[in-house]
């Protein structure tokens, strides 16, 4: 007994201290581990699906959105995965022949069966939104509308997505979608920054929408629109110009200048030395402008250009009514608009033809842009015809559009040189498209976060102020665990 007791007294790991030293590291150790666990858990690479389809009034584009499976819709981060565009022109085109509306989806339709697993097929849902080209076939003949989407609706459920219906959005929708996604994408939601306005341009309509702090809906509620977004409520002012995307806007502008039924029009909105023959029936052919269409015209008039700046803005102004506004302020043909705030992103043909032009930096003075395009615009046509690489009928039309993006942005929407500056062109966002197709398929599949989302247990600030806690105490424990052998130390020989 006497050498078992002696035994104890000598082994330092039999002491009560050293025991409970023991105990406490091995709970900080477990400790430790569970936090760094629980912090950093890996996230599974299961996910779920969903595509749009966005059947504008020049072409039709496909995209595709993925988001981890396993997260409440409050947390599971939803990115574009694919997109594809439609061969040929939007869907309104083939209002006399709606069966090739449906045919024109179909090489898209199959990417997408490609690119979406297979097992997800069956619960992946598929949406078409139509807009203002759509919303314009339907003013003139809701008939063939109808045509056209019952072609759409045969086409699209021969796939084994779950089709969840095709419909015209309104121009509201459209605004307010554009305006989520673009906030969405960039993180301002989650993080309570304040909001980007939306700026947005097709062929057939123009849509802007943004947050005022001194706009409550009240002056003119057919503009407001209220979202309540990761546990905030935003009261989004929005509005849409039918008749004002940049196609249609072309064809007010020309109309402008062929009331009297000329058979020659010298146009300063195209390059000195273009020349083009044009239709008056093809180009009255829109309820933008069929009831301007003068009478007994010719069958044809020749259209050259004289690329000046200054005059096509002239022309471009006489498109809009700035003379009536029974509100306190507007933008322009009567609208309400309240006083411009924040930033702004410009999109879809905003961000192409600046980009084209190179102005999509809007760091430089307004004048100085204005210059640069005055430079553009008279560019002699044979120059600018040099340029590879695009349709020439494109590139006949970006002086018109230019000088039509910014005397819409100035003289429109009331951007000044100073503000100018707050609107960033974009084309994309974190590797997804800007545009309403997010928003849309946010809300349709219930998806819009109402309240903050999940985040890990510990913020990362107080993560390593725990880590480094227990790291400081298992090291003290581990110094305190060698104690017994200090006395031994101090008892060691010193050599002089």
């Amino acid at each position: 007994m006497s050498a078992q007791r002696e035994m104890k007294e000598k082994n330092p790991w039999h002491t009560p201290v050293t025991i409970i030293i023991t105990v406490i590291g091995v709970i900080a150790i477990v400790a430790l581990v569970t936090v760094a666990v629980l912090q950093n858990r890996p996230v599974s690479q299961k996910y779920k699906y969903g595509i749009v389809l966005d059947a504008g009034s020049s072409h039709t584009a496909l995209y595709i959105y993925a988001w981890p499976a396993e997260k409440d819709n409050n947390t599971g981060r939803v990115e574009q995965t694919h997109s594809c565009k439609v061969k040929g022109k939007g869907i309104s085109s083939y209002a006399s022949q709606p069966w090739k509306a449906g045919e024109s989806l179909t090489l898209c339709m199959q990417e997408a069966e490609q690119k979406v697993p297979n097992k997800r097929h069956h619960e992946t849902p598929l949406y078409l939104g139509a807009t203002a080209g759509m919303r314009l076939l339907n003013m003139e003949n809701s008939s063939a509308s109808d045509k056209v989407f019952q072609a759409v609706e045969k086409a699209l459920q021969k796939f084994p997505f779950s089709y969840q219906g095709a419909r015209i959005l309104s121009g509201q929708e459209e605004g307010a979608f554009g305006w989520v996604t673009v906030n969405y994408l960039d993180d301002r939601l989650m993080q309570g920054l304040e909001t980007t306005g939306a700026l947005d341009l097709g062929g057939a309509s123009t849509q802007i929408s943004f947050v005022s702090d001194n706009y409550d809906g009240s002056e003119s509620p057919s503009n407001s629109v209220t979202f309540r977004l990761y546990g905030n409520d935003y009261n989004l002012y929005t509005h849409s110009f039918l008749c004002y995307g940049k196609d249609q806007v072309l064809r007010l502008a020309l109309a402008q200048q062929t009331q009297s039924g000329p058979r020659t029009i010298l146009d300063p909105c195209f390059h000195p030395g273009y020349t083009e023959i044009k239709n008056y029936s093809v180009l009255y052919d829109s309820p933008c402008v069929s009831g301007r269409k003068p009478q007994g015209a010719p069958e044809n008039f020749t259209l050259r250009g004289n690329g000046s700046f200054g005059q096509c803005q002239e022309i471009v102004k006489s498109v809009f009514n700035f003379t009536s506004c029974k509100y306190s302020q507007c933008s322009f043909n009567g609208v309400f608009q309240p006083l411009l705030q924040g930033p702004f992103g410009a999109f879809s043909a905003y961000y192409f033809v600046m980009n084209f032009l190179n102005l999509t930096d809007t760091s430089i003075p307004l004048d100085t842009v204005k210059d640069k395009l005055a430079r553009y615009c008279a560019t002699p046509w044979d120059e600018i015809k040099l340029h590879t690489g695009v349709k020439l009928s494109y590139l006949a039309e970006y002086c018109f559009s230019g000088t039509y993006i910014l005397t819409l942005l100035t003289e429109g929407y009331n951007f000044t040189s100073e503000s100018y500056s707050n609107i960033k062109f974009i084309k994309k966002i974190k590797g997804s498209d800007a545009g309403w197709t997010l928003g849309y398929m946010l809300n349709l599949t219930n998806m819009i976060p109402a309240e903050a989302p999940d985040k890990p247990p510990l913020p990362h600030a107080g993560y390593v102020s725990i880590v480094t806690i227990i790291a400081l105490l298992l090291v003290v424990l581990f110094i305190l665990s060698l104690r017994p052998l200090w006395p031994r130390c101090s008892k060691q020989p010193h050599i002089i």
